[in-house]
C-alpha cells in the first residue's frame, strides 16, 4: 500500500503526446483558420474526409463539442432527434444539444450490444402530428462506451442507418472511438460509415492527441456546421499547432490500437478470474473494461485501488478500465496484482 500512482487507467484521454506528434506541433505551418489560412487544418480535414469517404470535414476542439455541432447542423430549434438512453450524447454531454440548440432528445433502449431495434426506430417518428416535435436525425454511437467498448458491425450499422432514412431521417454516428470499432472488426472507417450522413471521430482517446475531433460528412452540412461552430464560439486562429497532431495520428497511430485491444482482452481475462468480481471477459472487443465488485461500491474500490498505484472510473456498481497509448502489457500484470491485493483486504 501506499506505492506511487503510476498506471492510469481512468480513459484514453489520458495519453500524452508521441514524439513524432511533439516534433510536428514545433514545426506546424499555421494560419489564421477562421480565414481557412491553416495549411495544417486544412490538410487534416482532407485527409479525415479522404479517410472516411465523405466530401468534406471540420476540426473542432472535443468530441462533445463535435457531437453538439453535427446535431445543430442537421436540425432546427423544436425539431427532435432519436438515440440510444445509454448513448453519450444523451447521457453525458449536459444536455447540450437541448440546452443550446432547442432539440428534443427521445432516447430508445439500447440492446447490450449497442444496437437499437429497427421497429422501435422507425415507430419513434412522429410524422405530420403538429401536437409533437418534427423527428429529424436518428443518432447511434460507435463503439457503444457502455457496451464496454463493444462495436458495432456493418451489417447492424446499415440496418440501423437503412431504417432511419427510410422513414426520412439523416443519421450522425458518435465515432469517438469509431478507429477502435474498425480495428477490432477489420474493416476500414470509410466502410464501416458508409451509409451514414455525418461521423464525429475522436483524435484525443485512442489516437493520442492532446486535443482536438473531427466531424467528417456531406459539403453542404459541413459549411453549415463550421457556422455552428462559431456561433458556439470555437473558431480557432493558428490552430495548426494542434491539428498536426491529428495528422501525425491519422498515419501512425490507428492500426496500434490493435495493442489496446490486447491489453484490455488480458486484462479482463485476469479479472474474470476473481470470484469477487463480474465481468463479461468473452465480450472485451476494444479497448474497454467494464466489471463489478460483487460486496462493495464501485467509487469504493477504486478508490482502494490507488493505494495500489492504479487510478480508475468507478460509480455507484460499474467500473472502468480503459487502454491506451503508453500502457504496456507488463502495465496489465501489475493491475491484476493491484487488483488482486486490493480485493484480498475488502
Amino acid at each position: 500500500m501506499g506505492e506511487t500512482l503510476l498506471i492510469d487507467l481512468r480513459s484514453d484521454t489520458v495519453t500524452k503526446p508521441s514524439p513524432d506528434m511533439r516534433k510536428a506541433m514545433a514545426e506546424a505551418e499555421v494560419g489564421d483558420d477562421v480565414y481557412g489560412d491553416d495549411p495544417t487544418v486544412n490538410a487534416l480535414e482532407e485527409k479525415a474526409a479522404e479517410l472516411f469517404g465523405k466530401e468534406s470535414a471540420l476540426f473542432v476542439t472535443s468530441g462533445t463539442q463535435g457531437n453538439l455541432v453535427s446535431v445543430l447542423s442537421q436540425t432546427g430549434r423544436g425539431d427532435e432527434i432519436i438515440l440510444g438512453n445509454q448513448s453519450h450524447i444523451y447521457s453525458s454531454e449536459a444536455g447540450g444539444v437541448s440546452v443550446l440548440g432547442g432539440v428534443v432528445m427521445y432516447p430508445l433502449e439500447t440492446n447490450q450490444n449497442g444496437t437499437i431495434d429497427i421497429q422501435k426506430i422507425k415507430d419513434a417518428v412522429k410524422g405530420d402530428d403538429y401536437h409533437k416535435p418534427r423527428t429529424k436525425l436518428f443518432s447511434f454511437e460507435n463503439s457503444h462506451n457502455w457496451s464496454s467498448g463493444r462495436p458495432i458491425n456493418k451489417l447492424d450499422s446499415d440496418k440501423m442507418a437503412k431504417a432511419a432514412k427510410e422513414v426520412g431521417l439523416r443519421v450522425h454516428v458518435d465515432g469517438a472511438r469509431i478507429f477502435n470499432s474498425a480495428v477490432s472488426l477489420g474493416i476500414p472507417v470509410k466502410e464501416l460509415t458508409e451509409n451514414v450522413d455525418s461521423v464525429t471521430f475522436c483524435l484525443s482517446k485512442g489516437l493520442g492527441c492532446p486535443i482536438g475531433s473531427v466531424i467528417v460528412g456531406e459539403k453542404d452540412q459541413i459549411i453549415e456546421a463550421r457556422r455552428v461552430r462559431k456561433i458556439l464560439g470555437s473558431a480557432m486562429r493558428q490552430v495548426g499547432v494542434i491539428a498536426s497532431c491529428g495528422i501525425v495520428a491519422l498515419d501512425t497511430m490507428i492500426e496500434r490500437l490493435e495493442d489496446d485491444h490486447e491489453n484490455a482482452k488480458k486484462l479482463a481475462i485476469g479479472l474474470s478470474e476473481m470470484d469477487i468480481i463480474e465481468i463479461d471477459a468473452d465480450n472485451i472487443y476494444t479497448n474497454l473494461v467494464r466489471f463489478k465488485i460483487t460486496n462493495q461500491k464501485g467509487f469504493e474500490f477504486a478508490e482502494k485501488l490507488k493505494e495500489y498505484g492504479v487510478h480508475i472510473n468507478g460509480g455507484e456498481s460499474d467500473l472502468r478500465m480503459v487502454t491506451h497509448y503508453g500502457i504496456e502489457s507488463s502495465d496489465i500484470d501489475k493491475t491484476i496484482e493491484a487488483v488482486s491485493k486490493a480485493v484480498n483486504v475488502i
